[in-house]
């Protein structure tokens, strides 16, 4: 969004290429014609392109923020074409569409847990938390694991699974008591 901000139009294509097809199809869900839903997309990346400025991080991910603006473009349109359907019933839709952020309590337990299995991990052999972690947290396989540690592929696949045992014990038995 920086970029954008800055008149960088790649970078405006870029997250045009990235997002189009969801952003479309949440307009054209909304207000049930293609061409109504391009125009609302034209309007979306008018936007971004003026006030990327205004996008917060902090406050969620850029296609969320994308959505968010599709979203009230599509409503906009609705209401100004003076649409008949019921719209409690269609805030609620496009509610349960872009709700995708989790709410306060989520975000907490989600932390809770993240920060319970950092915990347990520590407790795991060195060994053991390093494949893991490589694997789960650095996206390897356990063929990349086996050769960026230098171990035989069975240690690597051993090591992840006893420190997935130990893992899984451990924290449930945090969860119990």
């Amino acid at each position: 969004m920086a970029a954008i901000a800055d008149g960088n139009e790649a970078a405006l294509r870029h997250v045009y290429d990235e997002t189009r097809g969801r952003l479309l199809g949440l307009a054209q869900r909304l207000l049930g014609e293609r061409s109504a839903a391009e125009e609302v997309l034209v309007d979306v990346y008018a936007q971004v392109w003026r006030s990327a400025r205004s996008y917060d991080p902090a406050r969620g991910a850029v296609e969320l923020w994308l959505l968010t603006i599709t979203r009230s473009r599509a409503i906009d349109r609705l209401r100004s074409n003076g649409t008949r359907r019921n719209r409690l019933t269609l805030i609620e839709e496009i509610d349960e569409l872009t709700s995708e952020r989790p709410s306060p309590m989520q975000q907490s337990e989600s932390r809770e847990s993240s920060s319970r299995v950092r915990v347990a991990l520590q407790e795991l052999p060195l060994e053991q938390r390093v494949a893991i972690e490589a694997a789960f947290f650095g996206g390897l396989s356990h063929s990349e694991v086996a050769r960026a540690l230098d171990s035989p592929l069975g240690t690597v696949k051993s090591r992840i699974r006893a420190g997935l045992i130990t893992l899984r014990r451990t924290l449930a038995s945090e969860h119990q008591g």
